[in-house]
């Protein structure tokens, strides 16, 4: 990666940022809607519906982190 692509303070070129940016990702995309989803719901007692939504919020943001990776070219 020849050009240094900085976003909102983070060096993109970093080879530490990409990773933690690609595992967060890989987190919120898995993890997020499942483990996070029964946590709350099973361990915390909070509201099922609640649980469901944080999740798929969880999920949506982790779909658009990766899409953003995508089109900076972290992801190939």
């Amino acid at each position: 990666m020849s050009e240094n692509i900085s976003i909102g303070g983070f060096d993109m070129s970093s080879k530490f940022w990409r990773v933690f940016l690609v595992l967060v990702t890989v987190f919120l995309i898995f993890a997020g809607p499942t483990y996070i989803s029964y946590v709350l719901s099973n361990v915390l007692k909070i509201n099922y519906i609640a649980s469901i939504v944080t999740g798929l919020v969880l999920f949506v943001v982790g779909l658009v982190l990766m899409m953003f990776l995508v089109r900076k070219k972290i992801i190939v």
